[in-house]
């Protein structure tokens, strides 16, 4: 296993891109907060903006971004592990300029790969021949180990909350998990279906207050999205609540998280195209199989 991801590794050195990627991770310890609600309608403010947007659905076993968009892909990542195709041959365009990389559903093997299927998933990574400014990643809800390996591979940790006992517990579990066993020391909170920005910025401090005190972790405030009756509409269309209600409350909001993400610095150098999230896939495959 270790020979093999060192090949992969040496591979990426060969890969090449116009422009580094800004790799999100967006995740939530609990189900039910918005997560990828959040993670659909940024990608879509993101393209809006001008950026080449892909979105990787990686609830590998419970997959929903391809419902949420309406798209009714024929193959998925299930299909790539079998080797049936590849990753590039899976990738859906799907609406307002977004591309997608979907996931399977209703398979509970893939929501628990082996080490050889996660090598599988990263070689496949590291030969994706499309340029993107941006990759978001909608992971599981949770703490499994392809939540942690996302997770640890992205530049940017974005933990998705709501104002609930369990959101909130869960959420300071999942960070307490990615800081203390795996130095991951910097998190983006995106506050959800909140009553107001105030409520939103209180949630933040709630949460922040905990894990500032026990853990050695630096929180910022993403945003705030609040409740909003047209995300609701939109869910019901299977369309981003950016692309058909552009004024409402939460596309709005979404523009504004989009802004801060095109205020973020993208590595650099050899680590700032795709391979930056290869390589961490790999080097967090290769420390669990140590």
């Amino acid at each position: 296993m270790a020979e093999r991801t060192t090949d992969q590794a040496q591979g990426l050195r060969h890969l090449t891109g116009a422009a580094p990627v800004k790799v999100i991770a967006v995740t939530g310890g609990k189900g039910g907060v918005g997560k990828t609600c959040a993670s659909i309608n940024l990608s879509v403010a993101l393209a809006h903006a001008g950026q080449r947007v892909l979105l990787l659905d990686a609830d590998l076993g419970l997959a929903n971004v391809d419902v949420l968009l309406g798209l009714h892909p024929r193959y998925n990542l299930s299909h790539v592990l079998s080797a049936e195709c590849a990753l590039e041959d899976i990738v859906c365009e799907a609406p307002e300029g977004v591309r997608v990389v979907p996931a399977a559903s209703g398979r509970r093997q893939m929501a628990d790969l082996c080490p050889a299927e996660h090598a599988g998933l990263i070689s496949a990574f590291s030969e994706l021949a499309i340029d993107f400014d941006a990759l978001v990643i909608d992971t599981a809800a949770g703490i499994a180990n392809s939540v942690i390996s996302f997770a640890q591979a992205s530049q940017k940790v974005v933990v998705v909350v709501c104002d609930e006992p369990a959101s909130i517990t869960d959420a300071y579990a999942l960070i307490k998990v990615l800081s203390s066993d795996y130095e991951v020391r910097q998190f983006q909170v995106l506050t959800s279906m909140t009553g107001g920005a105030a409520e939103g910025r209180l949630l933040h401090e709630k949460l922040s207050r905990a894990t500032e005190r026990f853990l050695d972790v630096r929180m910022e405030h993403f945003g705030n999205v609040a409740f909003d009756e047209f995300q609701r509409r939109a869910v019901q269309r299977q369309q981003p609540v950016a692309g058909v209600f552009p004024s409402a409350t939460t596309s709005l909001a979404f523009r504004g998280l989009a802004d801060k993400v095109l205020g973020w610095e993208a590595v650099g150098g050899s680590r700032g195209r795709l391979e930056f999230f290869a390589e961490r896939l790999i080097q967090s495959q290769m420390v669990a199989t140590a």
